[in-house]
């Protein structure tokens, strides 16, 4: 009996543009539904990513989790990224889950994002950063000319336009999966805001 094709699915979630960001987050795709605490980036409650930022702004890896539930709050999350000028787009426009999961390993990238537009929006951003290999993968694709992809925790010159300075710096995972400690997720993460300027 043939096998039903895979289905093409649209990121679900809209991309964070504070008018003032001067950095962008740039990851793949979420979980499936039923993994999913919240309705917003990085919903898994285990992916380690708002743990992540709540260390590094607040000393407080559950600053934005709800109090003792097993979720995250988008609400207060979208105003701290507003705030501070971090802009959030995923890399993927729409893709198949190959094996019907998270993995990037068995994600197709059907359509990448329109950097062009997504960039329109966010003018005086400076730095892309990067949450996985995938990520980083994807944006290169998307320049003219064949660039190796920079190691974790380091960073690259992003010619992908003319006119406009960019950086793209590509750090760790923040899935459970992802073999390393939140300690040192944490003390990544808050190296790459340190060489952005965001305090």
């Amino acid at each position: 009996m043939p096998q039903p094709s895979p289905q093409i699915e649209t990121h679900p979630f809209p991309a964070i543009f504070p008018a003032h960001a001067t950095v962008m987050m740039m990851g793949t795709f979420p979980p499936t539904a039923e993994k999913r605490c919240m309705e917003f980036h990085y919903p898994n409650f285990q992916n380690d990513m708002w743990r992540i930022y709540g260390a590094i702004f607040f000393d407080n890896p559950d600053h934005f989790r709800i109090e003792n539930e097993k979720r995250f709050d988008p609400v207060r999350i979208e105003a701290f990224l507003h705030e501070r000028g971090i802009a959030l787009c995923s890399t993927v426009h729409t893709a198949i889950r190959e094996q019907g999961n998270a993995s990037d390993k068995f994600l197709k990238i059907v359509e990448a994002v329109d950097l062009s537009a997504v960039l329109a929006q966010v003018p005086h951003c400076r730095w892309l950063f990067t949450t996985g290999g995938k990520a980083t993968d994807t944006l290169l694709q998307l320049l003219p000319q064949k660039m190796p992809s920079p190691k974790t925790n380091t960073f690259m010159a992003y010619p992908f336009s003319p006119d406009r300075e960019l950086w793209l710096y590509r750090l760790p995972s923040t899935s459970r999966a992802y073999p390393l400690s939140l300690a040192n997720k944490i003390a990544a993460y808050r190296a790459f805001f340190q060489q952005a300027g965001i305090r």
